[in-house]
């Protein structure tokens, strides 16, 4: 299991208040910040997992950690008829309400206040769920990822995309050099909060990722677990089922 890594190292609140404190703060420029940290393929991974996610044909899905909403809005292009994106961070989902109405997507996408491990639907409920950026920084990955498992369908498609490290030389020393150096340089420039990004790029290099996290599904109960590296290492998509 990974250290729990927490944005505010000297705060007393919990790792999920202050997740939910840093993202409030950042909110009004992550979705800029992104595509510059990422370069943009951020929006190519997306669309790997819209693929994905398109070929279940599913009625209604679940958007776990959806921040903005960039990647529930991605998914309206399933036909889904319902799509719920869930979030810890206020400040985030009044940014992604605004872009959904924008969109003309109200109808279909629900922007709701809540965490991953308390998850406020019934059991069997999804028929597929999605988590893009968002598992490292759950309080108790493994309570999350069990919550997750409860609401999804039997034979439901569950997919997570993450950070990841690659582990060729010389892209493993680029990775460790841009983490540590520049990502936190470019996050100081963009946003108020001066610590966002020294604890984005410190969770995604410590977050357990490629076989550790596929031996973590399946010790939760997920079935036909793989794991799909992409960009050299440096994010990975997880496919799973439930049984």
């Amino acid at each position: 299991m990974s250290k729990n890594i927490t944005p505010y190292k000297d705060s007393t609140l919990s790792k999920k208040e202050q997740v939910a404190k840093m993202f409030d703060t950042i909110s009004g420029n992550y979705d800029n910040l992104n595509r510059v940290i990422s370069f943009g393929i951020d929006v190519k991974w997306r669309k790997k997992v819209l693929a994905i996610v398109s070929k279940a044909k599913p009625k209604t899905i679940l958007d776990i950690a959806t921040g903005t909403g960039d990647l529930a809005i991605l998914l309206s292009q399933t036909k889904a008829e319902k799509i719920v994106g869930l979030d810890i961070s206020a400040g985030m989902l009044e940014v992604g309400e605004k872009k959904i109405a924008a969109k003309k997507l109200s109808k279909t996408i629900e922007m709701v206040l809540g965490d991953s491990e308390n998850i406020p639907f019934q059991d069997n409920f999804f028929d597929a769920i999605t988590v893009a950026f968002g598992v490292r920084n759950f309080e108790n990955l493994e309570k999350g990822l069990s919550e997750i498992l409860r609401v999804l369908k039997p034979n439901g498609v569950f997919v997570i995309l993450e950070t990841s490290v690659p582990e060729k030389t010389p892209y493993k020393q680029g990775y460790h050099f841009y983490t540590k150096n520049i990502l936190p340089l470019i996050g100081k420039l963009f946003s108020k909060d001066n610590v966002a990004y020294g604890y984005l790029s410190e969770s995604a290099s410590k977050f357990p990722y490629g076989e550790a996290l596929n031996n973590i599904l399946r010790k939760i109960g997920f079935i036909d677990v793989k794991a799909m590296p992409q960009t050299l290492g440096v994010a990975t998509i997880y496919v799973a089922s439930k049984k």
